[in-house]
């Protein structure tokens, strides 16, 4: 019985219930006297879902055991959720200096007001992420995120928090020229964090025909295939919105993942450390880009890649 009910109801209850407990606080006024605190533990909650539910119901079980990165993953999780709620925290002073008052359409319901913000965040961050796979110096960077060795829900929260910091710039900036207000941020920074714990989730749940429409897990392997070019597919964030538009969406049914399909094949043995993943991309001898990674021989070909 619990298998079935993770399979169908882990992503309505993270997307609608994690999130509309959040929304609910906030309109109620219920969280108003406690700060950001009843944002970390609607977090606590979700990462602790997330575990469960991927020891339950695992797409590959093996992933569910730690491959040295663990502690790793936990440091990249604290710093850039740190940077996320200190982005927050920021936006006061950051609006201050926003010239005029916006268009933002504070007069909307509150829930419409959060999905917009998602769909313009989902813009800025889509577009940076498919530059930081065209671009040197951004891939550099993004493949911190690259070099995961098997696919969990901490896997989305495992950045160079240089790259978190230009990724949040290119979602925010935009919400800030229209007037985001605070409260929408900061639903939308929660948003965010469960949306990765979905997406690079080791839960075999299902979706049904919003997998071509939602960035979930299914498609999202998809882009941490490590052979040359395969890669380079589903970016979105929130979305595949953009995905569809740049001809950049691929998905095959038929396809399963293991470990050796992860990872990066012109980098495979790319630092495990925290420390050393943070030094890396300004090393000479840093990631090169996926792109430019000769064609192995072996490599899968993708139903639906364009």
């Amino acid at each position: 019985m619990i298998k079935p009910l993770v399979r169908y109801g882990y992503v309505p209850f993270m997307l609608l219930g994690i999130n509309g407990v959040a929304i609910a606080l906030t309109t109620s006024g219920a969280a108003a006297g406690a700060g950001k605190a009843w944002l970390l533990v609607l977090l606590a909650v979700a990462v602790a879902c997330s575990f469960a539910a991927e020891r339950v119901l695992p797409y590959q079980a093996v992933w569910n055991s730690a491959l040295d990165d663990d502690r790793r993953d936990v440091a990249h999780a604290v710093v850039n959720e740190t940077l996320m709620l200190g982005s927050v925290a920021a936006l006061p002073l950051l609006a201050a200096l926003v010239p005029g008052d916006g268009v933002w359409p504070g007069g909307w319901p509150f829930v419409l007001q959060v999905l917009v913000a998602m769909l313009v965040a989902n813009a800025g961050l889509t577009l940076v992420h498919y530059a930081s796979h065209k671009i040197g110096w951004l891939w550099r960077l993004h493949a911190v995120h690259h070099s995961v060795k098997r696919c969990y829900g901490f896997n989305g929260l495992m950045k160079h928090p240089v790259h978190q910091s230009l990724e949040t710039a290119a979602g925010i900036t935009p919400l800030l020229l229209l007037g985001l207000p605070l409260d929408v941020a900061t639903v939308l920074a929660l948003a965010v964090a469960v949306q990765l714990l979905l997406q690079h989730s080791n839960v075999d749940y299902r979706i049904g025909p919003l997998k071509h429409v939602l960035a979930l897990n299914e498609g999202h392997r998809f882009h941490h295939l490590k052979w040359a070019g395969i890669g380079d597919v589903n970016f979105g964030v929130f979305t595949l919105i953009w995905d569809h538009a740049l001809r950049t969406y691929s998905y095959d049914p038929a396809r399963r993942f293991t470990t050796t399909d992860l990872g990066m094949a012109a980098k495979p043995n790319y630092p495990d450390a925290y420390m050393a993943q943070l030094t890396e991309p300004f090393r000479a001898s840093g990631a090169c880009s996926t792109s430019a990674v000769p064609d192995n021989p072996a490599k899968p070909e993708l139903a639906g890649q364009p």
